[in-house]
């Protein structure tokens, strides 16, 4: 008779399990066959257990295995058709940074955790301000070094790795020597300047003074840097 009872309640429990498959979500529906499993699992074991019918347990452990198998294929192929969840990120932490992944959109961000940025985030810097912290990384930190030119190839593949003296990165005392590096274009010399280009004359001449305040050598600055900034004014004033 409790074998009979058993019976009956697994057979409404699984009609009431196709039912819900028919009709739910189908990122719900994996979670919810997942718990489901578990606790039928356990109800099983307990009533048989508590009824003495050990060797009925296991024999029907032994049967219920290949069946988990098959439950645990079945919810790997809804949470395929779920498809990936929304509104996944990661953190990375280091030293200087606090980066994020958006899993969705692949967009990364971050905030900067010490040195003369800190608590600003990164797409709040200007390419000059991010070339600044990427030398102090560079310095004392390899592993903020690594993440953040890493965001510097997403955010600013075109220009950062010319104004940086290469795709390795600056060599800061060669390219000082010869005057902040290469040609420079106007796009680029309004992003060392961060400025929007058609700038006036006057803004051009503000932001390199400010700049300037902090990156100049004697300010504890980069020698690079402050050539670079020279080589952008220069440029933009000249036409």
């Amino acid at each position: 008779m409790p074998l009979f009872v058993l019976g009956i309640a697994l057979l409404v429990g699984f009609f009431l399990l196709g039912k819900a498959f028919v009709n739910a979500d189908p990122k719900s529906l994996a979670q919810g066959l997942k718990y489901s499993g578990v606790v039928i699992a356990v109800v099983v074991v307990v009533f048989l257990a508590v009824t003495g019918r050990l060797a009925t347990a296991m024999a029907v452990g032994a049967f219920a295995f290949p069946l988990f198998l098959r439950w645990r294929s079945l919810l790997n192929r809804i949470k395929a058709a779920a498809g990936p969840s929304e509104g996944q990120s990661s953190t990375v932490e280091t030293d200087h940074l606090r980066m994020r992944l958006d899993h969705d959109s692949g967009r990364m961000g971050g905030e900067v955790l010490r040195g003369p940025f800190r608590g600003r985030e990164l797409d709040d810097l200007s390419l000059t301000e991010l070339l600044a912290l990427l030398e102090e990384c560079q310095t004392s930190d390899s592993r903020s070094a690594t993440i953040l030119e890493a965001y510097l190839d997403r955010v600013r593949p075109e220009n950062w790795r010319p104004a940086g003296g290469g795709p390795n990165g600056r060599t800061e005392e060669g390219e000082a020597s010869r005057g902040g590096g290469g040609a420079m274009t106007r796009n680029e010399a309004y992003e060392v300047l961060g400025l929007e280009p058609g700038a006036s004359a006057g803004e051009i001449k503000d932001a390199h003074r400010r700049l300037m305040l902090k990156m100049h050598p004697d300010q504890g600055g980069s020698t690079y840097l402050a050539a670079k900034i020279n080589q952008a004014k220069d440029l933009l004033l000249r036409s």
